[in-house]
């Protein structure tokens, strides 16, 4: 796990460079309207963050032996990543341009395409985990399974950073 999750890294430091060199060969204002609103981004951001503490929460109370509450904290995890997801695509939806209309509007979207991508990946490995957890398969035994989720989960919730000190918050310092 550790060594698919560097490799997902390197994949990200690779994006975020594209990113910063795409801005650097720019002849005039790379993000053609300015910053990009944080009107939808920051409450994500935030539900995103947050979800990383119920995983964790999620963990801790299956190894105290508390699988109700362990199976609570997750589906928890899988709403607030599940807002993340539709509040990703209310602002794609919103975007005055498409994946190929400038440099930066392709790296927009694959930058934060890749992202979304990653999260489905998590969101979908902590329906399993919570699926399994309710049918009795996963038990307060088996904190190897949590562990992986949860630690890509954090993954995800950590790679965000970077790209949301990316896209969100770069343009404003320029």
């Amino acid at each position: 796990m550790l060594c698919l999750i560097a490799t997902e890294g390197i994949l990200f430091v690779y994006l975020i460079f594209s990113y910063g060199y795409l801005a650097s060969q720019s002849r005039g204002p790379f993000v053609p309207d300015g910053a990009p609103s944080l009107d939808i981004a920051l409450p994500a951001t935030i539900a995103l963050l947050v979800s990383s503490a119920t995983a964790e929460w999620s963990k801790r109370s299956a190894r105290s032996g508390n699988l109700a509450r362990s199976q609570l904290a997750l589906a928890c995890t899988i709403v607030l990543g599940a807002i993340f997801v539709v509040m990703s695509g209310i602002e794609w939806a919103h975007k005055p341009f498409a994946f190929t209309d400038t440099a930066y509007s392709s790296i927009y979207f694959l930058l934060t395409g890749t992202h979304l991508t990653h999260v489905l990946v998590g969101l979908l490995a902590l329906g399993v985990l919570l699926a399994l957890s309710l049918g009795g398969r996963v038990k307060a035994g088996h904190d190897q399974h949590r562990t992986l989720v949860t630690l890509y989960w954090h993954f995800v919730d950590a790679i965000w950073l970077f790209v949301f000190a990316t896209i969100y918050l770069s343009p404003r310092l320029t």
